[in-house]
């Protein structure tokens, strides 16, 4: 015996396919908003205009022959290694925020305190999770900027 297939059959298909398209979506939607890492620049046309004095002060810094390192310590503090040609470099004044890279919490002023070794070690601990860290270290006139994440 044959069942006939009725209007009932199809809203049944139509609302069953609809409902999956709808969940993944959701679903997928939802790992996207909750993995996002932010924008690199909020407006790509003022970025441009700014685009050859950042190459410029890139190839002033390159030409420092500075190399950091940054690194938390066991109480979650930001230790800053600078060298040049495998010394430490000393001397230098280095400030920085650590940010949340999603927002979700305040911005963290860092200062720096120098160690005898030639090591910068932050003064402030940073809350367990993943932190976006800006450092500026100048010695006089020079200046290189670090950018990098933590965890």
């Amino acid at each position: 015996m044959m069942r006939c297939f009725t209007g009932w059959h199809m809203a049944t298909i139509l609302i069953t396919f609809f409902g999956v398209v709808i969940a993944v979506n959701l679903v997928m939607a939802r790992f996207a908003v909750s993995t996002f890492g932010g924008t690199v620049v909020d407006n790509s046309y003022v970025a441009s205009q700014n685009y050859n004095r950042w190459l410029a002060a890139a190839e002033q810094q390159s030409q420092l022959g500075w190399k950091a390192t940054l690194s938390l310590d066991g109480s979650r503090r930001v230790l800053v290694r600078a060298a040049k040609a495998g010394l430490p470099v000393t001397g230098l004044t280095v400030s920085g925020t650590a940010t949340h890279p999603l927002g979700r919490a305040p911005s963290i002023p860092l200062s720096f305190a120098a160690s005898a070794d030639g090591d910068y070690l932050a003064r402030q601990s940073l809350p367990k999770g993943r932190w976006k860290v800006a450092l500026i270290l100048k010695r006089d006139a020079d200046t290189l900027k670090l950018f990098e994440p933590v965890q």
